[in-house]
């Protein structure tokens, strides 16, 4: 780790966009994103689905190309750097996929599937090396080693998803996109993979991108969380600052919906009601505004400005604040 590590973030993002043309228009996955995530730490991106934070981690590792703006990490822009200079800097940026069913190749054995990046990397040396390393790995994500010569379809959900973490670790990498890493499991085995993502990233000293629609499990890791909305951040908070009061109605409405084991009276769930909007060529204004019992006349023809608010938090929307959330 370098001495100003607190100072540079290892990732930044700048008016990042990633439009794909429709028949009915331009739609705007992501419109104009801009975030920085510093070493260590993790950035949970929340929001409902098609509201483009898959793409965005999908976007800023080049997965999918993105339309213009810039992903500088460990201060170089990697949307200009050319495919070989691209498989190199990828060697240090992977990803962890929502379903670790469909991710892995059903015809390859778990040991085999955690080689692959080793063996296309050269990063071993003959078969006793690449053997050592996979047993590492699999050590690593608690998976027995009885284990190495199944096939996916033999293994439960949290055992899949642990050779998909393991594959993502192969290389050693610093940061690493989390996909939706645990909607597709049981809750009580989510709890056990969310855990061995905390202990991987406090070892290892790894910074995540965190991608969920779930409050709850956002919550549980992020040290900051981007709310998105329509291919757009309308909120970025330090986590407990965000859980402690929101300035957007949006987010105040996804986490007045997280079920809560004592509810008191006075505590009500917001209810979306209105429509929501188009990411297909979308007109001025708040993109939320259809949706929001505070929108005025001005939300409906100016587009809300991204802004800090106080330290460490930024919003946009025009009446942020005069709401108390």
């Amino acid at each position: 780790m370098n001495n100003h590590s607190d100072m540079i973030p290892i990732l930044q993002v700048k008016n990042l966009k990633k439009y794909f043309t429709t028949p009915r228009g331009m739609l705007h996955a992501v419109d104009d994103v801009s975030f920085a995530i510093q070493e260590g730490k993790t950035l949970g991106v929340v929001g409902e689905s098609g509201c483009g934070k898959t793409t965005t981690g999908r976007a800023i590792l080049r997965l999918i190309e993105p339309t213009s703006g810039s992903v500088v990490f460990n201060g170089i822009d990697i949307t200009s750097l050319e495919k070989n200079k691209l498989r190199i800097m990828r060697e240090k940026m992977q990803i962890i996929f929502q379903d670790p069913y469909s991710s892995l190749d059903p015809r390859m054995s778990v040991a085999s599937i955690i080689a692959e990046p080793l063996i296309i990397h050269k990063r071993v040396s003959g078969k006793k090396e690449l053997l050592k390393q996979v047993q590492k790995l699999m050590e690593m994500v608690e998976l027995e080693d009885r284990l190495s010569s199944s096939y996916p379809h033999e293994l439960d959900g949290g055992r899949r998803q642990r050779i998909g973490i393991a594959r993502a670790l192969a290389l050693e990498p610093q940061f690493i996109v989390c996909d939706e890493p645990v909607s597709s499991l049981d809750v009580s085995v989510q709890a056990q993979i969310l855990n061995l993502m905390q202990d991987l990233q406090d070892r290892l000293g790894l910074t995540y991108m965190f991608v969920t629609h779930d409050m709850a499990v956002v919550k549980h890791i992020s040290d900051e969380i981007a709310v998105m909305y329509l291919g757009q951040i309308i909120e970025l908070s330090p986590a407990k600052d965000l859980f402690a009061h929101q300035y957007h109605p949006y987010s105040h409405a996804l986490i007045s919906a997280i079920p809560k084991i004592e509810s008191k009276t006075d505590e009500t769930m917001t209810i979306l009601k209105g429509e929501i909007g188009s990411p297909i060529e979308p007109k001025p204004g708040c993109r939320f505004a259809l949706r929001c019992e505070y929108c005025i006349e001005k939300c409906l023809t100016d587009t809300p400005v991204f802004k800090t608010i106080e330290s460490g938090r930024a919003v946009a929307c025009w009446r942020a604040e005069e709401l108390s959330l």
